[in-house]
């Protein structure tokens, strides 16, 4: 089973380019399932049901979320209807929303399980013993993935060998540059440090340069716009082997499409 995670998606851009380079990954590249963060999806902060219903259609099976899963306040009271939108699973008892979903496909359950980091962010409960509880619980199906949303790359690498072998694969978000360590760790998890974004690629992830120079040069307080031009979408390819659970081959992808993305679709 081939399954596509795409890293972090910004706004009216991210959207786009989504649509196009996962719509085709699926039709030339034999993609069965999909996943993507999209917690930067509804103008770049946040996601709403529209956003969410639009990028369903466009491919996507399962959307993640991360430390801008309130964003945009309308979706809060809303959280709890659509299961296949996941926030990270340790957020404090209580949160609305979902942490985990189990998918049926033809070619077996997937299920997908969303965690958030410790370091260098906001106070969260521990993404290490929130995946044991989900793992330890019933599951149908051997194909488990798990994101983990978090700055440090130390939490990230760690916690990858932490489920290696219990997980399909451990995949990291949140930090919009994506990085080279992909491998198939021993116990046959697929790992990446970050899937990286999906947006603007002459940007600061995801965001207008100039406006972002400014409040490095003068430490002032700025509006950050979506970036204009060419968009690309960054994550992964797992061939996973659906009965036995364990990753065959892991490879990173970085692919646009040509022209440049509509920042008018925030």
């Amino acid at each position: 089973m081939k399954i596509l995670m795409v890293g972090d998606l910004v706004g009216g851009p991210g959207r786009l380019v989504f649509a196009q380079v996962a719509g085709r990954m699926r039709r030339t590249a034999g993609v069965d399932f999909v996943v993507v963060n999209a917690e930067n999806a509804a103008g770049g902060n946040g996601i709403t049901l529209k956003v969410a219903d639009e990028l369903f259609a466009a491919g996507a099976d399962v959307i993640t979320l991360g430390d801008h899963a309130w964003d945009q306040k309308e979706y809060v009271p809303v959280a709890n209807r659509e299961p296949r939108i996941l926030r990270p699973a340790n957020f404090a008892p209580g949160c609305p929303g979902h942490g985990c979903i189990t998918v049926p496909t033809p070619h077996g359950p997937v299920t997908v399980i969303s965690v958030i980091g410790r370091v260098f962010m906001k106070p969260n409960d521990c993404p290490f013993r929130a995946a044991d509880a989900i793992l330890a619980g019933p599951l149908d199906g051997k194909i488990r993935l798990v994101e983990l949303h978090a700055e440090a790359t130390s939490e990230k690498i760690v916690f990858g060998r932490y489920l290696d072998g219990r997980v399909s694969a451990v995949v990291g978000t949140h930090t919009h540059v994506q990085t080279s360590d992909d491998v198939v760790l021993p116990g046959g998890t697929g790992y990446l440090t970050d899937l990286g974004m999906t947006g603007v690629k002459d940007s600061a992830i995801g965001r207008d340069l100039k406006a972002v120079l400014g409040t490095f040069l003068t430490g002032m307080p700025g509006k950050f716009d979506l970036a204009n031009g060419e968009a690309l979408l960054e994550g992964v390819i797992l061939d996973i082997d659906p009965k036995s659970g364990r990753t065959r081959r892991i490879e990173r992808v970085r692919e646009g499409m040509s022209g440049p993305a509509q920042t008018a679709l925030r």
